[in-house]
């Protein structure tokens, strides 16, 4: 495939949209700089100076882990010569090189810092030594050559590159690469001069000849900050998801209207950072005419089956695109006709939004996977569910989700498959192996 999609390029585009104001820089660190000079002068931080900085941490490993993914994504389109993917490509490593800066100046001028952050967080599943490692990354020869070349040729490219940004209502994207390029100018004076202080070699002046070299630059460098962030022994490379089509197949005519899928996928990033074994909900819709009989008002794709947020944004989706991972639970609420019309039709309202990075439920903007559930059934009959502090933010994770819907009685376990090897369980034991996965 040589040509990127559009449907594709504005998906990037309102990832790095999202991601951009959840990264740290110069104008979101006050509190942490400050937190930080304390506790390097009494030589250890208190609860919530740690929490806040977790937060922050954990904030940034979030958004690092999805832009460079993105980048990674483009890999397909290698040889294009698309400027526009380039743009988004160049603009994400930039914005990851500056927040990753920032993060490691704050620990290189304060030990105690360092030492938090490479603290191992089994909440979030982190090993130590995270930021020594990504200081690592970012400071190895060969990426700091790789990242050289790719602004070498957005210096020789520049007024190309913004055109071809411009003309496709990407001006933001154009914008904030001349706001990352003033950094960039600083910073040979600061801490990324050790970065960025290697020579270019030319990339001549042919712009196909060097779009393919910087494009494969960009996609070593976020290949090599991916491989750091997968589960390891998990999974053997190359082996796919365990839900297959016959599994869905199976499974398909059991499914109603207002049923919780949360899934799970033994290696995927989604998994980092966030607590518990279920990292992840969507909320199964149904097919169109049983939508109709419970009098569901027509909306949107009449061949998707579940409403689901991810960092695309907030979509009706298939449901093999949903199920395309290795565990998954059904949770069934315990609702009326009544109450599951006016659940799915205020879900249904929400369709289109784009995806909330900061996890913060107080805001209806932007969505979060299991925020379309809470958004949909809270205050329907008896449902009542309770927000949780989650990074310095009210949410509702995947697993409290699960917790409360089974204390509160207002969800049963329809059935589960991936727990107990690749099988499919229903009652009583598919709720005892989902108590099985779920932390005290």
């Amino acid at each position: 495939m040589d040509h990127l999609p559009d449907d594709a390029l504005k998906t990037s585009c309102r990832i790095l949209r999202g991601v951009r104001p959840t990264l740290p820089g110069r104008k979101n660190l006050d509190r942490e700089i400050t937190d930080a000079d304390r506790a390097q002068e009494r030589g250890y931080y208190l609860p919530d100076e740690d929490e806040r900085l977790r937060a922050t941490y954990l904030s940034y490993l979030s958004g690092r882990a999805i832009l460079w993914q993105m980048i990674n994504d483009f890999r397909p389109y290698l040889k294009s010569g698309d400027l526009r993917i380039f743009g988004l490509a160049f603009c994400a490593a930039s914005m990851l090189m500056r927040s990753s800066g920032y993060l490691i100046g704050l620990a290189k001028e304060r030990p105690v810092v360092l030492a938090k952050l490479d603290e191992a967080e089994p909440r979030y599943q982190l090993p130590r030594k995270t930021l020594t490692g990504i200081y690592r990354n970012l400071s190895a020869p060969g990426n700091r050559w790789r990242y050289r070349q790719a602004r070498s040729f957005y210096e020789s490219h520049r007024t190309k590159i913004n055109e071809a940004l411009q003309k496709s209502d990407m001006q933001d994207i154009a914008t904030w690469l001349m706001e990352e390029e003033l950094f960039l100018d600083e910073g040979k004076r600061k801490l990324l001069g050790s970065i960025l202080a290697y020579r270019a070699y030319s990339l001549g002046r042919r712009t196909s000849s060097g779009y393919t070299k910087v494009m494969f630059h960009l996609f070593r460098l976020s290949g090599s900050a991916i491989s750091e962030m997968k589960q390891p022994f998990t999974k053997s490379p190359g082996q796919g998801k365990r839900v297959t089509g016959e599994v869905i197949e199976e499974i398909r005519g059991q499914l109603q209207p207002g049923d919780i899928f949360v899934t799970r996928h033994d290696d995927a990033m989604s998994n980092l950072f966030l607590p518990g074994f279920w990292p992840h909900a969507a909320l199964y819709i149904g097919p169109l005419s049983e939508r109709a009989d419970l009098g569901v008002p027509d909306h949107g794709d009449h061949s998707a089956n579940v409403l689901e947020a991810r960092k695309d944004g907030v979509k009706l989706r298939q449901i093999e695109e949903t199920l395309m991972v290795d565990s998954f639970v059904v949770l069934r609420p315990k609702a009326s006709r009544e109450e599951l019309r006016e659940a799915l039709t205020k879900a249904l309202t929400h369709e289109g939004k784009s995806y909330d990075f900061v996890f913060d439920f107080r805001k209806a903007e932007r969505l979060a996977c299991t925020e379309v559930v809470y958004r949909a059934f809270h205050g329907v009959g008896s449902w009542n569910l309770e927000l949780i502090n989650q990074n310095g933010h009210l949410a509702l994770p995947a697993e409290e989700l699960i917790r409360q819907g089974l204390q509160k009685g207002l969800v049963e376990v329809a059935l589960i498959f991936g727990i107990n090897g690749n099988t499919i369980e229903t009652g009583t034991r598919a709720r005892d192996l989902l108590c099985s996965t779920l932390k005290d």
